[in-house]
Parts: structure tokens; C-alpha cells; sequence
């Protein structure tokens, strides 16, 4: 398994994440047999949104001895009422619901605090203005939870969030189709089939955006709805027009931005080892590229999608690279300190580009990749 840091909160995550849904209707044996599994295959990030009870019970038993070995992800504002889900903003249930999360996972400390599903920028005001951020900044400051977190599937409430500098953790969807849409605040649209009826050219500006703030600011992303659902891994139900492999999914995901897991809804044992497969599977299998390039219904023409088909360069410039920390600084609007810092680190830089060409012949986007190098030497003076 490899390891990410997510961003500025320095926790080592595998880039292999368990989403909550093997655990729903399962036994306490059951739960047990997914940690164990988890635990042999160095899954460590684990997102708990949901807040039925005989989950967090089951779950908290299955890590006993073994907690300080996995990464929680818990929600606030997502109870449990009157025998089901409930996502709430009234305070007494948000405390009374995390606390009994608390109690039934059998510790006194989570990871990540994250606040469930804000989808809206009206609930946003709400959150930041409101009892549930100060509650979430109480919980940090006890140490109960080691960082705010954030889930939306909205880019423009994502980007309100992070640029308050109060959120530390996005947990964003985050795959190619969902990536075309605009900001929405109904999660429905994002799958809905008129929303592809038209061909579509290339990523939304706003999650664009999202993604670069969170990378300039150090707020780490976990992933979900990688797979749409499993709509992308079908051929008849992809909005693409084609399906993709998880692999495929998995790879776009954790080549975007300040991505540092992905959680996969595994819901069997054998789900998980083939996501955690990932890993071992060679770069033509995970090279999303070229399928992206022969979608029927959708053209990302111009733009980087860090993919490295551009590689090898002659000189041996990581033109992925230095064309993400470029695109960094034209969404900033200026040089960053961490990001010119990171820059000259690199082995080769933008200035030892010889404009041969051979990577533009490679890329299957179209990228102006020789002028993007002219104006990285530029604005990094290197």
C-alpha cells in the first residue's frame, strides 16, 4: 500500500480508503473480517458517515487493539433518529450524535471531525456562522478531534469552506464526468443523463479551482463517488458513453490535486482486494488517458490532466509536474511561496525545455505543452 500525507494535517493515509458501506447490514463477525482484511492490506483511512448504530458498535469491537492503526473519519451532523439517517445543523443533536459515535467506536479521539454534507452555500452561512464550526473548533481544541473536515459534492461551497482557512480535510466526488459539471446544489444533477445529452469540453473552472486551492493551501482531499456510483464501470448506464475501469477511476482520482485517498464502497471482501489491487496493476492499466481521449461524448481538449503521457522528456523535465505548480500559480493569480519552494526542488526545470516537441506528439489533449514550459521559465525565473 502506498501513503499520502493529507495536506497540511501530516496523516499518513493510504491511498486506498474504506468507505462505510461494508459495514451496513452486516454482522459484528462480518465488520471484524473487513478490518482484519483492511488491516492485512495496509487500508487505513476509513470514512464513517454513516450514523446507524449497530455500524459504529460493530466497528468499534473489530478495532480493539488495534485502533491507533487506522484513520477515522467520523461525521458531525449526521445522526440517527426515529430508526434512521438523519443530517442535522440543530446542535444538541449534533453533540449528542457525535458523542455517542465516540462511545460506540470505543475511543475518546477521531482523526478527522467531519462536517456531513453541505451541499448549499445558504447552508454553508449556516455552518460557519452558526453552532456546528464553532462546536467542530471546540472539538479540535480539546484534541477529541485532530482536524476539521468538510464533505460537499458543490465546488463553490467547497471553494467558500477551504478559503476560510478553518477546513483541513475536503471530502470532495471526484471523477471525469462529475468533473464536467458546473456547481450544483442538487447531488442528483450530477448523474442526471439531459446533464450529458450534449458533448461536453473540458473540467468545470470551479472544480478546477477547488482542487488547486486545496493543493495551494494544504487542504487534503478524500475521495468519494469515484466509480459514480458504479454508473462509470458500466457501459450501458456511463454518462461517458463507455465505461472505464476501477482502475481507470481510481487513477484519475489520485492524480488530481491535494487527492490523498480514495474511498472506495467496497461491500464485499473480494471489492476491497480488487480497489486495494490498484497498487500491484501496471501503468497501462491505470492509464486513464487514452480512454478519456476516446469518450464519444466528451473532449478535454487543451487541458493537462497530469496523466504523463508527455513523458519521457529528452531532458527530463517532469512536465506534469511543472505544468500542475504553473496552473497553481494562474489560479492564485501569483507565486506562492510553497509552491516556488517545491519548484526548485525539482531535478529539471521549465528553462531546460529545448522545445523539441516529442511531448506535444504524446499528449492525446492537445496541450500547448512547449509554450506552457516558455511561461513556467518565466514566472519561476528558472
Amino acid at each position: 500500500m502506498v501513503y499520502r500525507t493529507l495536506g497540511r494535517t501530516g496523516l499518513q493515509v493510504s491511498e486506498i480508503g474504506m468507505g462505510c458501506e461494508g459495514f451496513v447490514d452486516k454482522s459484528y463477525e462480518e465488520v471484524l473480517a473487513f478490518v482484519d482484511r483492511m488491516e492485512a492490506l495496509g487500508v487505513n483511512c476509513v470514512d464513517l458517515y454513516t450514523s446507524n448504530p449497530e455500524v459504529r458498535s460493530n466497528l468499534g469491537r473489530a478495532l480493539r487493539g488495534r485502533r491507533e492503526k487506522f484513520v477515522l473519519q467520523a461525521h458531525l451532523c449526521s445522526v440517527w433518529k426515529d430508526g434512521q439517517y438523519k443530517r442535522t445543523r440543530n446542535i444538541d443533536e449534533v453533540r449528542a450524535g457525535f458523542m455517542d459515535q465516540l462511545e460506540r467506536l470505543e475511543t475518546d479521539r477521531v482523526e478527522i471531525g467531519m462536517i456531513h454534507y453541505v451541499d448549499s452555500l445558504p447552508d454553508w452561512d449556516t455552518v460557519v456562522n452558526g453552532p456546528v464550526l464553532a462546536y467542530a473548533r471546540e472539538l479540535k481544541a480539546a484534541g477529541t478531534i485532530g482536524c476539521i473536515g468538510l464533505s460537499s459534492h458543490n465546488p463553490q461551497v467547497a471553494l467558500a469552506a477551504v478559503n476560510t482557512g478553518l477546513i483541513d480535510v475536503l471530502m470532495f466526488s471526484v471523477n471525469p464526468c462529475y468533473d464536467l459539471q458546473p456547481a450544483g446544489e442538487d447531488v442528483e444533477e450530477l448523474w442526471a443523463p439531459k446533464n450529458y445529452k450534449n458533448n461536453l469540453v473540458n473540467m468545470d473552472p470551479e472544480r478546477q479551482e477547488l482542487y488547486e486551492t486545496c493543493q495551494r493551501l494544504g487542504v487534503g482531499i478524500t475521495v468519494m463517488k469515484a466509480f459514480g456510483g458504479g454508473d462509470l464501470l458500466s457501459e450501458t448506464l456511463s454518462p461517458a458513453g463507455r465505461a472505464l475501469t476501477p482502475f481507470q477511476c481510481l487513477h484519475y482520482a489520485l492524480t488530481r490535486p491535494a487527492a490523498a485517498s480514495v474511498m472506495c464502497g467496497a461491500r464485499t471482501l473480494a471489492d476491497l482486494d480488487a480497489s486495494a489491487a490498484y497498487e500491484d496493476a501496471p501503468e497501462r492499466e491505470r492509464d486513464y488517458a487514452a480512454a478519456l481521449a476516446a469518450l464519444p461524448k466528451i473532449s478535454w481538449q487543451g487541458h493537462c490532466m497530469y496523466c504523463g503521457h508527455c513523458a519521457p522528456c529528452p531532458k527530463g523535465i517532469d512536465v506534469a509536474t511543472v505544468t500542475k505548480f504553473l496552473n497553481l500559480c494562474r489560479a492564485q493569480g501569483s507565486v506562492p511561496e510553497t509552491v516556488r519552494e517545491h519548484y526548485a526542488l525539482l531535478p529539471h526545470r521549465a528553462s531546460e525545455c529545448i522545445a523539441c516537441g516529442a511531448c506535444e506528439k504524446r499528449c492525446p489533449f492537445g496541450v500547448p505543452i512547449v509554450e506552457n514550459m516558455k511561461q513556467a521559465a518565466a514566472l519561476f525565473g528558472a
